[in-house]
């Protein structure tokens, strides 16, 4: 355990935690937008991350894995919202959707602004070497937020992309999605952590994506 790698692992959790914290901010967000103010008046409309701190995800889970050589991974408190409260021009169903994909969209957005960081510290030549703090802190930026998007647009619960599955499908098959994974969508998530399986998937769609990302940059 060398300075270099504590110093490295306590850079990424702040990414990580300001990350997260735009992540639920933006559900909280979008919900308000179409009629819900629950999170509205929770504070969750914030970017302050006290308010979305979970003691696992957020606290204890990440910084015990920055002394370990474990990949650094958090969630953050979910965030609360009460689709009756939708505005009569939006569905129900539709609201949930726009709900549950503002987080992963939330990120990739992010991610586009880091790049921007990048291109100015770049090509700007504002920095004269890889070792430079803000330039690592950019790259980092841009590598956390479109992993926490993709890995959260995957359609298992409890992450988002198990709503926008089951919201979005059309007919009965959003119900057929329900009954079928989400009473074992936790073990199927884990499974497919632990095994690799998940990281086979979304490797090549992450690689591509940094690479489209990294060549703006060039």
């Amino acid at each position: 355990m060398t300075p270099e790698h504590i110093a490295l692992g306590l850079t990424t959790y702040v990414v990580l935690l300001f990350s997260l914290s735009v992540h639920e901010s933006a559900h909280a967000w979008m919900a308000w937008k179409l009629g819900d103010e629950t999170a509205m008046r929770l504070g969750r409309v914030s970017l302050n991350p006290i308010v979305h701190i979970d003691p696992i995800g957020t606290l204890l889970f990440p910084l015990i894995q920055i002394f370990t050589s474990v990949p650094l991974l958090g969630w953050a408190k979910p965030t609360p919202y009460n689709p009756a409260n939708f505005r009569r021009d939006v569905s129900m169903r539709t609201g949930h959707v726009l709900v549950a994909a503002a987080g992963p969209v939330s990120n990739f957005l992010l991610a586009l602004v880091f790049t921007g960081v990048l291109v100015v510290l770049v090509r700007g030549d504002v920095v004269q070497s890889r070792d430079n703090f803000v330039l690592r802190l950019a790259e980092l930026g841009i590598q956390l937020n479109v992993v926490l998007a993709l890995f959260n647009l995957v359609p298992i619960p409890p992450l988002d992309g198990s709503k926008v599955a089951s919201f979005g499908l059309r007919g009965d098959l959003g119900d057929r999605y329900d009954r079928v994974v989400g009473p074992y969508g936790f073990v199927i998530l884990m499974v497919l952590l632990m095994s690799g399986a998940l990281s086979f998937v979304l490797r090549p769609i992450l690689d591509l994506i940094l690479t489209v990302l990294y060549s703006l940059v060039i």
